[in-house]
């Protein structure tokens, strides 16, 4: 299997100022990404805006991310699921085997219980044609998980860990880095918990906050992953002020605003019901990031 350590971007989507894709745009920044320390693209996933694109445009955008990992050596973790789970098994199953990995969100709306969460996942995992990370963000789903149910994951087939995305340090992130974390991949997915999480012993992230500052968030991984525990702290305290003002509106409303106005995508354009961030949130965030590489 791919090592999925490191940092993964999963990208924006870039449209054009009247709303259409732009995928020279696109493939312009994924490569930005990656030169600048990212690891590897996550392609689909909540940043890009998947619901709000067609299933001609998903396709595109898939294709594009997988071409740049290709030329560049690098992994792909690909979005797929839902909270249907025959559906989700559908689309997992449809992923390219090439990717390195499949990210799949736990059910949501539909508030599953904990032991349907784990049938659901064993159903996925026998589907997937790569290794299932297991999006595990409850503020979304409205699923929250405990300890239990984690630890449990990790001991179904092709089931190679989490996108850990909780919003704080809980106790059922102690007990699963604690019990398992030598045996899974626990990926940072919460930009402002980032640093602490890896100084538990997370084995990467998966940042929206990277599409602005990839360089910055690969040194911050670096740091903890190497054992710097100055540098990653000194880092992931840097990092704070601009993680906390590209989330001040839904993600990536903000983000995409920086990247216009920095002139690396054509407009700042998304899709309802997202609306442009107002100009005072890319303000801040643009001065926010003015210190990051």
């Amino acid at each position: 299997m791919t090592s999925l350590h490191g940092l993964f971007v999963p990208l924006v989507t870039p449209f054009t100022a009247d709303g259409a894709l732009a995928p020279d745009a696109l493939r312009t920044h994924a490569h930005a990404v990656l030169d600048a320390g990212a690891t590897g693209l996550v392609a689909l996933g909540t940043t890009a805006e998947p619901s709000a694109l067609t299933s001609t445009e998903r396709a595109e955008v898939l294709d594009i991310c997988a071409a740049v990992c290709v030329e560049r050596d690098a992994p792909l973790i690909v979005c797929a699921g839902g909270n249907a789970t025959v559906d989700a098994a559908h689309a997992v199953a449809a992923v390219p085997p090439s990717a390195a990995a499949v990210l799949s969100v736990v059910p949501y709306y539909v508030r599953p219980s904990e032991a349907g969460v784990i049938a659901h996942f064993t159903e996925l995992a026998a589907a997937s044609p790569a290794p299932i990370l297991v999006y595990d963000v409850p503020y979304r789903t409205a699923r929250p998980l405990g300890a239990a149910t984690l630890i449990r994951l990790t001991t179904i087939a092709n089931i190679a860990g989490f996108k850990h995305a909780v919003g704080g340090i809980t106790d059922a992130t102690v007990e699963l880095l604690a019990t398992v974390g030598d045996r899974t991949t626990v990926l940072a997915g919460d930009d402002r918990f980032a640093s602490p999480l890896l100084a538990l012993g997370a084995d990467g992230a998966i940042l929206a906050a990277a599409n602005v500052a990839p360089g910055g968030y690969a040194e911050l991984v670096r740091a903890w992953g190497t054992g710097d525990l100055a540098r990653g702290r000194a880092v992931g305290n840097r990092l704070d002020a601009l993680g906390a003002a590209l989330f001040a509106e839904p993600n990536p409303t903000v983000i995409k605003g920086v990247l216009a106005a920095r002139g690396e995508i054509p407009s700042a354009a998304v899709r309802l019901p997202l609306l442009p961030a107002a100009p005072e949130s890319v303000a801040a965030a643009l001065s926010a990031a003015g210190t990051q590489p």
